[in-house]
């Protein structure tokens, strides 16, 4: 089954509201790693999901415009150690996004079957 265009999926609003908690905390760009446990933190176990499952939504979500990304300056000193990370940044189009899909989450005349009396 195909969804509509436009339309985002759980892990897409997981990761979209992870970005923006990350944001409102100061961190403009983050990684997988962070993400993943910034979701887990905020959803208390409830929704689980393998790494690679996280980083094909990730790059769906960037072809889509939703966030942007760059590799990590391999000179870093943060990097030693360790390989370059991905790092993310959220869009304002991923924004715009992620309030539209909780607007329409909360807003019964919105969802999808809803007909008027």
């Amino acid at each position: 089954m195909r969804r509509k265009p436009g339309t985002l999926i759980p892990i897409e609003i997981a990761i979209l509201s992870a970005a923006l908690a990350l944001l409102n905390r100061g961190e403009e760009e983050f990684h997988g790693y962070q993400l993943a446990r910034e979701i887990k933190t905020a959803n208390s176990d409830r929704f689980r999901m393998a790494a690679g499952t996280l980083y094909k939504a990730l790059n769906r979500m960037e072809q889509s415009g939703l966030l942007s990304s760059r590799w990590e300056d391999p000179s870093s000193p943060d990097v030693e150690g360790r390989p370059p990370r991905r790092l993310y940044r959220l869009t304002a189009d991923g924004e715009a996004a992620y309030k539209e899909s909780t607007r329409v989450a909360t807003d019964p005349s919105l969802q999808a079957g809803w007909q008027p009396l």
